[in-house]
């Protein structure tokens, strides 16, 4: 087979993204495609006539996708069988191979068209949130339990690294008896630790799952010892979430400067491009804590994760740390807008000095909230709230 490809160092900035969004259709509509075919391929049981015994095996060996690409695969052909317009659905880009997986086990002919309009351009989390509500679990019992050490390493059993899995239902849920179970006798072979999970069971109500160290798993033991008056059951949910309580508090005062009783300004007696706590603090309520870099297509980035300060006229270029000149960027939109900056700025400030406080020189991106927040406003904003509460951005899985 022939492919003719552009080479993409040879387009224009608006053509490659213009390619690579044909390319992305592209790539929906031939997707859309197989999964028709192998729906009916699967109907005629085409691959067991080959000598398979199921179509994720065809389609593993045969058309070599991976195990994922192929379970996926699977999974939409069966549904296409049932209910043919998923992939009109499938091709436009409405909803996704993941998002037909998650909905698979859920779809009746009687609410197929409300599910589907109801998942329509949401992401794996908000499907999962979406499916938590409207079809919902009961919440988990509390459980610690040690997990088998690999086999040869019995004798490490005791060890303070020693795995212990941790499994709590949502806040104010239903607590069950918390104790360690025994520990195997006989060493038992077994591969990594299982992932984190965080899934969605019923409205405002997740279980969370992770492997921790023995003395981590001590330490929510002496917690919940210390707190048997308060919670007489020692739930883990309400453990954990008390203790993130203090440690959130704990980061955003030392990051931020945010607290409930902050001191008075001092003033800043130079003009270093430190930035003084004060601002810190407005800045952060202001922003909501997320990265407001503004796109060229008006999208707000949002990202909590490695948030910075950054100055809109960058210091470099005599720009103050001032309330109105700070704001929050990612690492990766401040990296970016340096770039923009000293790319073609660094000739005109006589300076080989990179620094991540920029301007951009696209006016798109010169969307600023400073404009709408000034030093002298009172903050009566509570900074502890969500930033899912405050601009529906919340971060990806």
């Amino acid at each position: 087979m022939t492919m003719s490809m552009t080479v993409p160092s040879r387009l224009s900035d608006g053509e490659l993204v213009a390619e690579v969004t044909r390319l992305a259709h592209s790539e929906r509509a031939a997707t859309s495609c197989l999964i028709a075919h192998l729906a009916e391929l699967y109907g005629r049981r085409l691959h067991e006539r080959a000598g398979f015994a199921s179509l994720f095996t065809y389609c593993t060996s045969v058309l070599r996708l991976s195990e994922h690409e192929a379970y996926d695969r699977m999974k939409a052909a069966k549904v296409a069988r049932r209910y043919p317009a998923v992939l009109g659905l499938l091709a436009s880009g409405r909803i996704n191979l993941t998002t037909v997986r998650l909905l698979a086990p859920h779809l009746t002919r009687e609410n197929r068209e409300e599910l589907f309009a109801a998942a329509s351009g949401k992401n794996k989390r908000q499907v999962q949130e979406l499916l938590a509500e409207r079809f919902p679990k009961p919440d988990v019992a509390s459980s610690i339990r040690k997990l088998p050490a690999p086999s040869g390493m019995a004798d490490r059993e005791a060890a303070p690294s020693a795995p212990v899995s941790v499994a709590a239902p949502g806040e104010n849920g239903r607590a069950m008896p918390v104790l360690p179970a025994a520990a195997p006798s006989v060493p038992v072979s077994i591969t990594a630790p299982p992932r984190p999970l965080v899934q969605p069971l019923a409205p405002d109500r997740y279980r969370v799952s992770f492997t921790a160290t023995s003395e981590i798993c001590e330490k929510l033991q002496l917690a919940q010892d210390l707190l048997r008056h308060a919670v007489p059951s020692g739930d883990p949910a309400e453990i954990f979430g008390r203790a993130l309580d203090v440690l959130v508090e704990e980061l955003v005062r030392r990051k931020y400067a945010v607290t409930t009783r902050p001191r008075g300004s001092r003033g800043q007696e130079d003009d270093s491009r430190n930035v003084p706590a004060e601002v810190k603090r407005i800045v952060y309520v202001r922003d909501r804590g997320c990265c407001v870099f503004v796109g060229s297509d008006g999208r707000k980035c949002g990202e909590r994760a490695f948030v910075e300060f950054h100055h809109v006229i960058p210091y470099a270029a005599g720009g103050k740390s001032t309330v109105d000149n700070i704001e929050l960027r990612c690492h990766a939109h401040n990296g970016y807008e340096a770039e923009l900056f000293y790319g073609s700025s660094r000739r005109a400030l006589g300076t080989d000095v990179v620094s991540a406080d920029v301007v951009s020189e696209t006016p798109a991106l010169g969307v600023s909230p400073s404009t709408r927040f000034r030093s002298g406003t009172k903050i009566t904003d509570d900074w502890r709230t969500p930033p899912r509460v405050w601009n529906g951005f919340g971060s990806s899985p």
